[in-house]
């Protein structure tokens, strides 16, 4: 077997390399077996493995990996843009329609979009580079910052403070300790607890879940706690995995639907790559406005 070494791209063996990992660095344990810490490369997972558990992952079925990948997120942003489209015309529609003159009148008025705005805080650094890439593709104002799961809670309030977002996006790296049983306990979770304190600091910023839309959690998650201390959205129900793009893509609807409209759990959860497995939350408003006419300067 060739030697792993730091940033080698690898598989567990034992699970059929079902997931894609980075490896991010090495440890023994007290008997001296070698290990490597592991972090998933678009699944919210860090691990670690016995090192002759692991397999290297060719660069052609990497790159073939990569292309699959690609092209499942172009048909999803294909998705997302079709629908943005057929409900702007709605929106515009019913913000500059004339009762007399009918639909006709609203057509010569365009309108200007105004998205709801995202602080996005994330324990992981590559995770958050990946969310911000996409928001910046489905046209959506976002400002991140890469703090450690323990930091969060005491950094949140002045960077909310400082941006004043419509949603707030709390992730990074999660999971339920190995060899742990009880679900319910929250002390069986790496991070759980830090992303609950973080949702407590924010709604102490704003308490309404209508003003303030916040999603929180990563792979494995005490879901349930997170929605008691405030989040409107959160993982995990079924303590799966969760891919890296499920909040961006949780967001995404909340952003891009109208402040006058309800959005269905079902809707919300639909647009995400782990489904109701992953994601669960409860019923919330949109955070889009319509602004008409657009200036021509």
């Amino acid at each position: 077997m060739k030697k792993i070494k730091a940033g080698d791209i690898v598989g567990r063996e034992s699970y059929n390399s079902d997931i894609f990992f980075k490896v991010i660095g090495f440890f023994s344990d007290e008997q001296g077996k070698d290990y490597a810490h592991l972090k998933g490369i678009h699944t919210r997972l860090c691990a670690n493995a016995p090192l002759d558990d692991l397999v290297k992952i060719s660069p052609r079925d990497f790159a073939a990996y990569l292309r699959e990948h690609t092209i499942k997120s172009s048909e999803h942003m294909n998705r997302i843009f079709a629908r943005r489209e057929k409900e702007r015309e709605f929106v515009l529609y019913r913000a500059a329609r004339q009762e007399k003159k009918g639909k006709k009148a609203c057509c010569r008025v365009n309108g200007f979009d105004v998205p709801g705005t995202v602080l996005h805080i994330d324990g992981d650094s590559d995770y958050l580079d990946l969310c911000l890439t996409t928001y910046k593709q489905l046209n959506i104002p976002a400002s991140g910052y890469s703090i450690e799961e323990k930091e969060q809670p005491e950094m949140v309030m002045d960077l909310l403070k400082k941006h004043a977002p419509d949603i707030l996006v709390l992730t990074g790296h999660d999971g339920f300790i190995k060899g742990k049983t009880d679900f319910a306990d929250i002390r069986n979770y790496h991070s759980s607890t830090y992303f609950v304190e973080t949702v407590k600091a924010a709604r102490q910023y704003e308490k309404s879940r209508d003003d303030l839309v916040v999603f929180a959690g990563a792979c494995q998650s005490h879901y349930e706690a997170l929605l008691a201390a405030g989040a409107n959205f959160a993982s995990s129900p079924q303590r799966v995995m969760i891919h890296a793009f499920d909040p961006v893509f949780v967001v995404e609807k909340i952003s891009y639907t109208s402040i006058y409209d309800p959005i269905s759990i079902k809707d919300i959860i639909d647009g995400t790559i782990t489904g109701f497995d992953g994601i669960g939350g409860m019923e919330t408003r949109g955070k889009y406005r319509m602004g008409v006419p657009k200036s021509p300067y």
